[in-house]
């Protein structure tokens, strides 16, 4: 017969202590699985915060975007030119003629709007004329942005 002091939830005491439940180890596990994500997550945050990337390699990467912008001041091609990109207001480029979608985007160039705009450009401004698919390698994109808030200035 079982004693009701020797269970407790299902699990019995051992050497008067109670011996780890499978549930109790399963909640430690994930616990320190959760915590080492957050670690992990803020670790990147702040390395994106600090403009994390290699600028020589974020020249590499806009090979692609230069057959239609510039970084040459007043010099807009397909796109507008990118020169003093950073902390301007979307759609405000004097002399090129900008979608509906960006010129109301409501959205002032930063490193956190530009990778959302650079991940996905039709997702972020829903609209615009943009043609470009977006970078989805983490890498590439911070070493553009690297590239950008140097060559842009």
């Amino acid at each position: 017969m079982v004693r009701p002091e020797s269970h407790t939830f299902g699990v019995a005491q051992r050497g008067g202590g109670q011996a780890p439940h499978n549930l109790e180890k399963a909640v430690v596990k994930l616990s320190r699985i959760l915590g080492g994500t957050v670690i992990l997550l803020t670790l990147t945050l702040v390395a994106r915060g600090q403009g994390v990337g290699d600028s020589q390699r974020g020249a590499q990467v806009f090979a692609q975007c230069k057959v239609c912008h510039s970084l040459e001041a007043g010099k807009n091609m397909v796109g507008p030119s990118l020169h003093g990109l950073i902390g301007r207001k979307a759609g405000s480029m004097p002399g090129y003629t900008y979608s509906p979608a960006m010129k109301n985007a409501n959205v002032t160039w930063n490193d956190d709007t530009l990778s959302k705009y650079l991940v996905d450009p039709k997702a972020f401004v829903p609209g615009d004329k943009m043609v470009f698919t977006g970078i989805k390698d983490p890498g590439k994109l911070g070493d553009l942005l690297a590239y950008l808030n140097q060559a842009t200035r």
